[in-house]
């Protein structure tokens, strides 16, 4: 019983990553001819997609990251519905992939997309709440690195209080470390003033000359 458990165990986790690390902002990158690993902000996810190719392929690439990680957690969940904990595992082990994906030598994106997946997987609403509570957060802070990191840590939190299942919180709580991690790059160019600021969205030209990257 315990081996079929842990098999179980052993393949939510492989599925989640190799879907996880399937990278679309690098795919992207590679049809357009840069490498999102290198340019821009470094960052193989939907911002650095926004700053390299637009807007409408940065919101592509974050509704593909988005998937990936939901179709891991409901695949996950459909193969072993006796698990309790296959979702959730499947899903984290996605977000996973895409931070170390293996195809592109463990270097992906920073993960609030896949966030975004894991609550779509649970509960659209509970997606709708988090999302409100990120918005909220961009808006205070203006700095996506700062949403990314602090809903890392809330969307778990909520989730154990919403569900009481302690234990699936605890490991959708593994990426914090990992997250926080991917991020002190961001954090050490906001204190010189060299990080995009969420309004790059709207006015990309001013703050590429607030950086000094003006076009």
């Amino acid at each position: 019983m315990k081996q079929t458990i842990l098999l179980q165990v052993l393949t939510c986790i492989v599925i989640g990553y190799l879907l996880g690390s399937i990278n679309p902002s690098f795919l992207i990158g590679l049809v357009k001819g840069y490498d999102p690993r290198r340019e821009g902000s470094g960052n193989a996810g939907a911002s650095n997609t926004v700053i390299m190719a637009g807007k409408l392929a940065g919101l592509l690439v974050a509704l593909l990251d988005i998937l990936k990680a939901a179709v891991a957690w409901w695949l996950c969940q459909w193969l072993f519905p006796t698990l309790r904990l296959a979702g959730i595992l499947g899903g984290v082990a996605a977000l996973l992939g895409h931070l170390f994906p293996v195809w592109l030598r463990f270097h992906g994106g920073r993960g609030l997309a896949c966030l975004g997946g894991l609550c779509l997987a649970h509960d659209p609403k509970f997606l709708l709440m988090m999302l409100g509570v990120a918005i909220l957060i961009g808006i205070i802070t203006n700095y996506v690195c700062i949403v990314t990191v602090s809903m890392s840590a809330i969307v778990p939190i909520c989730y154990g209080l919403l569900t009481a299942f302690w234990l699936g919180a605890a490991v959708m709580a593994i990426p914090v470390i990992p997250i926080f991690c991917k991020h002190l790059v961001n954090f050490r160019r906001i204190k010189s003033g060299d990080e995009l600021r969420l309004s790059f969205l709207f006015n990309k030209q001013k703050e590429l000359e607030r950086i000094g990257r003006a076009e």
